[in-house]
């Protein structure tokens, strides 16, 4: 009798470091890759719109990486579970496989379906593909979860050099013929009105080009990162956070693939690289002990916080369109817009903005990025945001807003990246390009600005916005 394996890829879009792939194609003769769309039950974080072009890319590459195997994808839609027993009867399969996810709405899914699976007789098994150590494998002496990075770190790097890639299979099993499936497009996950130009001229998507960018950073770029990561205006970060994402690319690769680049992942730039994975399992870390956070503070005295109600549709509308007055924010949400994606250091500024000189909810922040992010990932969001608002684990102080004019004039001093997003900017000298409001009228005129009109003037004062905001913060500090 054949032995035939069904594998449920979910954002694990590789063939490379792909455990429940090469489990199956170590255990069956015939392997069924499938890919089933179920947003309904990613509910309330159903994918947003810059993460539905990139899946509908990504998918198609895995496709064409699957059939240069001899192999070929199933695409199917509907519930999960529902699917997952139609395919495998119509398969004939004994094993059903999968990489594990770690949103909350996932963990109780795939739990319930595992044992649904195995209560009608498949074999089920599900593998770590997404991150470099589990969730529940690093605790602190006494049990619990940690909630600081540095203390998390500590126990997760020296377990570095234990942790290796698995290789792509040497040979993928066929698939099984005349299984039902749809066709990608049938998916719509494009846009209909084509609003996705920015994003196909800045990536591509896809496990080969994910390897491509790495061997590419690694090979010189990553010496420069300690400083260069800093500076939005330089080509000085990496850009896997989508592929890490998606799955195009896993850490144990990353960690490899810095490794056979002759680099230290335990020092030096390299080892700020590999440091940056650690936040992101860290994320995780915490997302999955703390599921709630995806909805709710961590520190319960922001429950109680006196967020600005009063115009407060107008200043996030502008926020959102980077039409602030504010040139370091306005370019980040603008590039944010055009590319799906934002250098961190400017993420910071722009959400430190808005919960702190607006005193609007990190969660509306955090919607907003998780429509427009190709990289949104709930763990890293709800941390990113919890982190500048002051009310998640290892928080920055609330008291410690970033003053978004002198962090321009430090890491962008030229306004190279403000006048690439805002280019109605670009004739001011440089003095005043983070803070066109302070330049004579004579400045403006030979720059050809008028403010209110070509540019905005700043909807928020922010040293007057920074004292309101610490005082907010005087009404819950207190607190538990």
């Amino acid at each position: 009798m054949t032995i035939t394996a069904v594998v449920w890829l979910r954002r694990d879009l590789r063939l490379a470091d792909n455990p429940a792939l090469a489990r199956a194609a170590e255990l069956a003769e015939r392997v069924v890759p499938v890919y089933i769309h179920a947003p309904h039950e990613e509910a309330p974080w159903q994918p947003g719109g810059a993460s539905r072009w990139w899946l509908h890319q990504g998918l198609a590459a895995l496709e064409q990486s699957l059939r240069q195997r001899g192999s070929r994808l199933l695409i199917a839609a509907g519930d999960s579970l529902a699917e997952l027993r139609r395919i495998a009867a119509a398969a004939g399969a004994r094993h059903v496989l999968w990489n594990r996810l770690y949103d909350p709405w996932a963990v109780h899914r795939d739990a319930a379906i595992k044992q649904a699976l195995r209560a009608d007789g498949y074999e089920c098994a599900s593998f770590n593909a997404g991150l470099l150590l589990e969730p529940w494998e690093v605790r602190t002496t006494s049990g619990d979860p940690y909630r600081v990075f540095s203390a998390f770190w500590r126990q997760v790097a020296p377990r570095l050099a234990a942790i290796e890639a698995r290789p792509t299979p040497a040979v993928l099993p066929p698939p099984v013929d005349g299984l039902a499936r749809l066709e990608l497009d049938a998916l719509g996950l494009l846009p209909r009105i084509r609003w996705d130009t920015g994003l196909a001229e800045h990536w591509q998507p896809g496990a080969a080009s994910a390897e491509e960018r790495a061997r590419a950073f690694l090979s010189g770029p990553v010496d420069g990162y300690t400083i260069q990561r800093d500076l939005p205006a330089q080509p000085g970060t990496s850009r896997l956070s989508p592929h890490l994402h998606f799955g195009e690319i896993g850490p144990r690769q990353v960690l490899a693939l810095t490794r056979a680049a002759g680099h230290d992942p335990g020092a030096g730039p390299a080892g700020e690289l590999i440091r940056e994975l650690g936040w992101r399992e860290f994320a995780h870390h915490l997302l999955y002990h703390f599921p709630h956070t995806a909805e709710t503070p961590l520190d319960p005295r922001f429950a109680d916080f006196p967020w600005r109600t009063e115009g407060a549709d107008r200043l996030l509308a502008a926020w959102q369109r980077g039409r602030t007055g504010i040139p370091l924010v306005d370019a980040g949400m603008r590039e944010l817009w055009h590319t799906g994606f934002m250098h961190n250091r400017v993420r910071m500024v722009v959400a430190s903005l808005l919960t702190k000189n607006l005193r609007l909810p990190w969660i509306e922040g955090a919607r907003w990025f998780w429509d427009t992010l190709v990289d949104a990932d709930l763990a890293s969001n709800t941390l990113g945001w919890q982190w500048t608002a002051g009310c998640g684990a290892d928080a920055a102080p609330y008291f410690r807003v970033f003053n978004p004019v002198r962090q321009g004039e430090r890491f962008d001093p030229e306004g190279e990246y403000v006048c690439r997003w805002c280019p109605e900017l670009a004739r001011l000298p440089s003095r005043y390009i983070h803070q066109p409001w302070a330049a004579p009228p004579a400045v403006l005129s030979a720059a050809g600005l008028t403010l209110g009109r070509d540019y905005p003037i700043p909807i928020v004062d922010l040293d007057a916005s920074r004292k309101e905001a610490l005082a907010a913060w005087g009404h819950i500090k207190g607190g538990a």
